[in-house]
């Protein structure tokens, strides 16, 4: 008995089919109610949903919603909640638009929003209501809209040619790909025209003008069949999405691939349209491409500006754009059709020159020759237009150059033939005349050369060919001779000609690729992020011959960072395109479709986690488009300096790490010098007192005292630990007042020593002073406590027979204090360090513990008063340290200290 059949396991969903739909689930729904014509009745529809959902308890909301005077719809909104409508200033009135804020803050469940293909207010966010709409759905609101067929921008071209009307307000088609439900709203024509006459639709007066222009039969009914045939392909495209979803075996047909040839002439926005058509009804890709030839540079800006704005067009209808240089357009289109898996393409009858016409040469009919398994659509205009001249003539400026230039070569080469036969008999001077031509072609280019082929024909006949001095030619070879000349100087002035064109091209391309890596080398030698800003800033204004300004993100938004020319004020519609920029991480403002009315054009800057700001440009001559070479250059100064950002970022990020790791440092050792420095004293103290307490009279009196002796020493010592901390924390704080006061060096020596003297009992200090030592302008109180510094610390790293000396003396106009020492000295490599807060030089050379802040402080406050003070070990074998204080004096002078030491 056979085993019933298994399922397939190899059936799986297509992982592109769940992107796609992941996407879809990722942000709101949208449903569009389709129509073919206005008055079908989409918005009462809509309503008329919408008012079952709020019964079923859908929280919906009406954002906004054009009634047009219809009773019957107007009706629906009673029961809905209704959004204001935001007032904007135009032209001297108000118009109320759709309020996006608003809509997004009041964040409804359902949102309806009528006509989608609106166009917004000058200086809104954006230019048309269905990017509103985008901007909604990206908040999570799901959003019901109407559209009427006419208004998708594949069929602008079609509905033209049925109705004789251009539709202005248009919606991309794949916006409308991306809808998750279209409804359509069918009714006959008869019907609708019924309507009109009954006023249901427009007023009396405007039902029948529309009836006579637009609302013919004729027109409906092909507007009805365009609806529901897009309606059909859409269904379609559903079914297969969930087909693919579910893994749902094909066969699937191969995909098909369209490529169409995008120029600069008026029939290339036909041939876009029927491709964006084509590739949407057979659900294929499709690219727009552009050649530019090689050997010459495209000067006419205006040609170049409806070049982009059409590859602009070929993108909203959901093309991917591509440009090439090519030295044989027939061969390069089918190249790239090849590397592509191009399947078809599309192009526009070509209007063939004189010459074509009689070759029967066109690039349409070279490429459907030519092809091989490629199926060609030539698209042929409605009328037929003019031949393309063989030549075309430049603009008159720049004819009068030309011929100006042009005479003046071949009047030099008359004079020139004719001083030559004076000299000698030349076999033939028409040299010299092919050398002005070609000096005119390497200087001014082609016209100049052609210019300069018929006057030096001409002249040459006139003055050198006999008879001479007129147009006759007698001999039949002469006139052989001077047709050969003329043809070899159209051909190597043409030649000479087209040279100097490819040498501007390729001058222009160096120049940018020379921009590109000045660019990148002066970011790699830049360390600073302002030094990052100002050359984008001036790379970014240099590249548009216009203005730039960049943005930055602070802990409060978007703000000014630089700019060339320095520019530090923005309107509010630039404000806004910048904001736009940096969080969707899109191109807006000017010569884009979101707030089109800004003065800058902004670009994010894209770093590794996300937007790190903006940069603006405002194009030069008024440039809506910018030039797609001078694109790619901006964008690629952009993403350059986003990664020098970043790198600065990175860099100051790791200073910063590095500061917090030395700060930790120096907290620990703060806390280790505290939980040593105080935990010792503290502890005898508290035995000494515990010792006192417990014993009492028991103790001798000699014990007592060495009991409350330690008492009064360690808690000198905590006394002083203390007051180092509080006058380091007010030296680094700047609390600090240093009083300039006159000082006697003498008197802050002898008063630093007598309380050494009474700390340290049994330690001999000599002091040798200078006679007559001037005065030093400073403070006498922190003068006298740098000094117990040094005396403490000598003593403390010193054995107790040691002798401590202190000696001063003038030096120049400085006075010298020298505090040495013969304890176990400094090792060498940390002479450097010794005046480092909490520096202490570790060791087992029974060093007595300390805090590392009394040497720190002398440098501090000695630095406040204007002096310096260095140290210097060993100074006498291997131990031995000298303090020397350098301090500005006076002239001046006091009694000696000896003097002072015997006054009564």
């Amino acid at each position: 008995m056979a085993e019933p059949s298994k399922p397939n396991d190899s059936r799986r969903p297509s992982p592109k089919a769940l992107l796609k739909l992941a996407e879809r689930e990722a942000g709101g729904k949208l449903k569009v109610f389709l129509g073919m014509a206005p008055g079908v009745g989409k918005t009462y529809a809509m309503l008329s949903a919408a008012r079952a959902q709020k019964a079923e308890g859908v929280d919906v909301v009406v954002g906004l919603v054009e009634t047009h005077g219809r009773s019957d719809t107007a009706a629906l909104l009673d029961g809905l909640e209704v959004l204001p409508r935001k007032p904007i200033g135009y032209r001297n009135s108000t118009l109320m638009e759709f309020d996006v804020e608003a809509a997004i803050a009041r964040k409804p469940k359902l949102l309806l929003v009528d006509e989608f293909a609106h166009s917004n207010a000058p200086d809104q966010m954006h230019a048309k209501r269905y990017q509103d709409v985008v901007e909604i759905l990206h908040s999570g609101i799901d959003v019901w809209t109407t559209l009427n067929i006419q208004h998708l921008e594949s069929l602008t071209d079609v509905v033209q040619r049925i109705t004789g009307i251009r539709v202005q307000e248009t919606v991309p088609d794949k916006v409308l790909e991306k809808a998750d439900e279209i409804v359509i709203i069918d009714l006959p024509p008869e019907e609708l025209i019924q309507r009109l006459k009954e006023g249901k639709v427009y007023l009396p007066e405007n039902a029948r003008r529309a009836i006579d222009q637009f609302f013919k039969p004729s027109n409906l009914t092909a507007l009805r069949e365009l609806a529901l045939r897009r309606t059909a392909d859409r269904v379609d495209e559903q079914m297969l999405a969930q087909l693919r979803q579910q893994g749902i075996e094909g066969p699937w047909p191969t995909a098909e691939r369209l490529l169409v040839c995008v120029g600069s002439d008026d029939l290339s926005e036909i041939v876009v349209r029927t491709a964006g058509r084509m590739a949407t009804a057979q659900k294929a890709e499709w690219v727009a491409l552009h050649l530019k030839p090689s050997d010459r540079e495209i000067t006419d800006r205006a040609k170049l500006r409806r070049t982009e704005k059409l590859l602009r067009l070929a993108e909203r209808l959901g093309a991917s754009t591509a440009r090439l240089n090519t030295a044989d357009l027939t061969t390069d289109i089918l190249d790239y059709a090849k590397r592509n898996n191009i399947t078809q393409i599309v192009i526009g009858r070509s209007s063939a020159s004189f010459i074509e016409r009689f070759r029967d040469r066109s690039l349409s009919h070279e490429l459907v020759r030519k092809a091989r398994g490629l199926s060609i659509l030539v698209v042929a205009p409605e009328i037929e237009p003019a031949p393309t001249a063989w030549f075309v003539l430049p603009p008159i400026p720049a004819m009068t150059t030309a011929m100006t230039v042009a005479g003046g070569a071949v009047g030099a080469a008359v004079v020139a033939g004719l001083a030559l036969e004076r000299i000698t008999r030349l076999p033939n001077l028409s040299m010299i005349f092919l050398l002005a031509v070609l000096l005119c072609a390497m200087s001014f280019g082609l016209w100049s050369a052609l210019a300069a082929s018929v006057l030096s024909f001409l002249a040459y006949n006139f003055f050198f060919i006999e008879p001479r001095y007129s147009f006759t030619v007698a001999e039949p070879h002469e006139l052989l001779s001077l047709l050969i000349f003329l043809a070899v100087a159209f051909v190597t002035g043409t030649m000479a000609g087209r040279l100097r064109e490819q040498a501007t091209a390729t001058r222009e391309r160096a120049e940018a690729t020379q921009a590109l890596f000045d660019f990148s080398r002066k970011l790699s030698g830049v360390g600073k992020l302002d030094d990052v800003l100002w050359l984008l800033a001036n790379q970014g204004a240099a590249a548009v011959k216009g203005k730039s300004i960049i943005l930055m993100d602070d802990s409060k938004g978007l703000a000014i960072k630089g700019g060339w020319p320095v520019d530090d004020e923005l309107g509010t519609s630039d404000w806004a395109a910048a904001r736009w920029a940096f969080e969707r991480g899109e191109a807006s403002g000017h010569g884009t479709a979101t707030l089109p009315t800004a003065r800058f054009q902004f670009r994010p800057m894209v770093g590794s986690k996300g937007p790190i700001g903006v940069i603006g440009v405002e194009p030069g001559e008024g440039e809506d488009a910018l030039p797609a070479a001078t694109d790619a250059m901006l964008q690629s100064f952009v993403e350059q300096a986003a990664i020098a950002i970043e790198r600065t970022t990175l860099a100051e990020q790791a200073g910063k790490a590095q500061t917090a790791a030395e700060g930790e440092k120096l907290r620990a050792a703060l806390l280790s010098s505290i939980s040593h420095d105080l935990r010792t004293p503290l502890a005898s103290i508290i035995g000494s007192v515990t010792s006192l307490r417990t014993l009492g009279q028991k103790m001798a009196p000699s014990e007592r005292s060495d009991l409350l002796a330690t008492i009064d020493e360690e808690a000198g010592r905590m006394s002083r630990f203390v007051s180092n901390l509080l006058d380091m924390t007010r030296l680094e704080a700047g609390a600090i007042d240093i009083r300039r006061d006159w000082v006697d060096i003498a008197d802050a020596i002898g008063g630093a020593v007598r309380r050494a003297e009474k700390s340290f009992t049994g330690r001999r200090i000599d002091v040798k002073l200078a006679d007559q030592l001037p005065l030093v302008h400073g403070d006498a109180a922190l003068l006298e406590q740098v000094l117990f510094n040094l005396l403490d610390n000598a003593h403390k790293y010193s054995g107790p027979q040691s002798v401590t000396r202190v000696d001063a003396k003038s030096e120049g106009s400085s006075i010298k204090i020298v505090v040495s020492d013969q304890g176990i000295g400094i090792p060498p490599e940390a002479l450097e360090k010794v005046f480092d807060k909490f520096y202490r030089v570790s060791g087992s050379d029974g060093r007595a513990p300390g805090t590392g802040l009394g040497l720190s402080i002398c440098a501090g406050l000695i630095k406040a008063m204007g002096g310096t003070i260095a140290a210097e070990s060993p100074i006498r074998g291997s131990g031995g340290t000298r303090m020397t204080i350098m301090l500005p004096a006076t002239p001046d002078v006091r009694p000696t200290y000896a003097q002072r030491q015997e006054a009564p």
